[in-house]
């Protein structure tokens, strides 16, 4: 304490011994203080990563040259509230640009948006300068993110395809079991007709030669069902031979 009153007093700084005093018993080194007053301290923050308008990420590196504000080393926020602050503001600032290019041939707009924010309010130092050190190019955030979303439709378009065939193939079972059904109704209707000849021979209503009859258009079919299979068997065999 009493080397800071001593390097106050030689500086011109107003610092009485109470808030000295007060400064020292809230855990801040006063003499580090003192000399911060007189000889400003540069923070470096790491890169800091901002999109701008056109997709392309932007990382930057800021100094921020500050001076402790002995009025508010007592209660005043510390180093890691100004870097969060500074990297806010630069995020803001690039994500509001219209292109990347536009930050790397004007890496200023960002020091003096940034500054002019009044970053420093409520903290325990006074921030005289922001610079930019650095600005590199990073990922095309833009073009990566119309990929995701063309792979999501992609997805999407598949599962729909994959719906509709399902679909048609629950259909053409549907269908096959609806003509099973025809064919086994057909099945029993032809059973049936036995039993209503024989009814109609009983009854008077069919005689024996309209039995007989039926009999011979069932052996003329079946002969002609036959042909017909033979003539296509050898038309066949004579494609293949061509």
């Amino acid at each position: 304490m009493v080397n800071a009153l001593i390097a106050a007093h030689r500086a011109n700084i107003e610092l009485s011994f109470e808030r000295c005093a007060a400064i020292d018993l809230a855990g801040r080194d006063v003499l580090e203080a003192v000399q911060m007053s007189v000889n400003p301290k540069v923070i470096e923050t790491p890169f800091i990563a901002g999109v701008a308008m056109d997709g392309i990420e932007v990382k930057a590196k800021a100094r921020i040259t500050v001076r402790a504000n002995i009025d508010r080393l007592v209660g005043g926020a510390g180093e890691d509230t100004v870097i969060a602050r500074v990297g806010e503001g630069v995020v803001s600032t690039i994500g509001s640009s219209k292109s990347h290019g536009e930050v790397l041939e004007n890496p200023d707009l960002i020091s003096q948006n940034v500054l002019s924010k009044g970053l420093d309010a409520g903290t325990a130092f006074e921030i005289l300068s922001i610079d930019i050190a650095d600005v590199d190019i990073g990922k095309n955030i833009g073009a990566m993110l119309q990929m995701d979303q063309a792979e999501a439709d992609k997805n999407i378009a598949q599962a729909k395809a994959e719906e509709r065939r399902a679909m048609a193939v629950a259909q053409e079972q549907e269908n096959i079991a609806k003509v099973q059904e025809m064919q086994a109704r057909v099945v029993e209707a032809e059973a049936e007709v036995p039993l209503a000849l024989a009814e109609a021979l009983r009854s008077g209503n069919m005689g024996v030669m309209d039995y007989v009859n039926y009999k011979n258009v069932l052996a003329d079919t079946d002969m002609r069902d036959m042909i017909s299979k033979l003539n296509k068997d050898d038309d066949d065999h004579t494609d293949e031979q061509k």
